[in-house]
């Protein structure tokens, strides 16, 4: 599968500015997708950790900072304001 060598980040958007987006699969600030809140959001690689990664606190999530590709749709289907995708009532 494709996804089986990625390794997903979530940082804080603050810290968006430390990345080195030619380490990471998002090719820049505007490609990213941050959470509801505009608090979060999250970056992918290949291989080992860039060394801009390495510098960056990574946000915990179900107790780990490191997400494989199934671990990071369960996260990012989560609702509410610091979630990642927004409830429509019906």
């Amino acid at each position: 599968m494709a996804h089986d060598n990625k390794t997903y980040v979530i940082i804080n958007l603050s810290d968006l500015g430390s990345v080195d987006f030619s380490e990471v699969m998002e090719t820049s600030s505007s490609t990213v997708r941050p959470n509801n809140d505009g608090t979060l959001t999250f970056v992918k690689y290949e291989g080992s950790e860039p060394t801009s990664i390495q510098v960056i606190t990574k946000v915990t999530v179900d107790g780990r900072e490191y997400h494989n590709h199934s671990q990071i749709l369960s996260i990012l289907s989560t609702t509410g304001t610091t979630g990642w995708t927004t409830t429509e009532l019906i």
